[in-house]
């Protein structure tokens, strides 16, 4: 199973059919694939969850492979879309990290099933697929966030001793572990047994101190 970035999966016929129906077969693969990972889910399932044939799923993909990578696209182009909109913008640093805050515990609550594909792809019993998607998928966080520490350091909102990149990777980590954390079970009871059974009522409670703790470490020190 090979993932080409760019590379299209699905059949021209995918497309002539409505966005609703579309979301609907890829919303529901994921979901089977999320929970099942790709050799157990089914595609007989998918099909009668879609409330279609299964021949006219083939209509729309030659393999289960297809469908699988079709799903993960969607999920990136979701990814993209997010973090571009707000690594672009001419907000400072911390205002950046905010939104990315918000939108991770939006993005999870809404498209959890998307974390939870993340999560399984990304598993050691699928280590070569999981390579492959993975590197895709890190590129774009990697490129967006040092992008913006770079940019936070030549305006002086960013302590000049951190490298980029290391920043970068530490910024990502804290934003999946949260993405994780609201969509994922292990991660969701681990989130509690640190911050509280009540932890998932208290976003804004978790936003400020992920913020301040971002600050504290990334802030330049004051001079006196």
């Amino acid at each position: 199973m090979v993932f080409e970035p760019g590379a299209v999966y699905h059949k021209p016929t995918f497309d002539n059919i409505s966005k609703e129906k579309r979301l609907k077969i890829l919303n529901v693969a994921s979901n089977e694939f999320a929970n099942k990972g790709f050799d157990y889910a089914n595609i007989n399932t998918i099909a009668k969850k879609c409330e279609i044939s299964v021949g006219s799923l083939y209509k729309y993909f030659d393999t289960k492979v297809d469908l699988f990578l079709t799903s993960v696209n969607y999920g990136i182009e979701c990814l993209e879309n997010i973090l571009g909109e707000i690594v672009a913008s001419d907000d400072d640093i911390m205002i950046k990290l905010e939104k990315l805050v918000r939108a991770a515990i939006s993005y999870s609550r809404r498209h959890g099933v998307m974390i939870k594909l993340y999560n399984e792809f990304t598993t050691e019993r699928n280590s070569e697929l999981g390579r492959q998607l993975a590197k895709r998928m890190e590129r774009i966080t990697s490129d967006a966030y040092k992008q913006a520490i770079v940019h936070g350091q030549v305006a002086g909102e960013i302590r000049t001793d951190i490298d980029p990149g290391m920043a970068a990777f530490l910024v990502d980590n804290m934003l999946m572990n949260i993405q994780f954390s609201y969509a994922c079970g292990y991660y969701s009871e681990r989130f509690k047994i640190y911050a509280g059974e009540d932890i998932f009522e208290k976003d804004e409670f978790v936003i400020e101190n992920i913020l301040r703790f971002a600050k504290a470490a990334l802030a330049p020190k004051k001079r006196f």
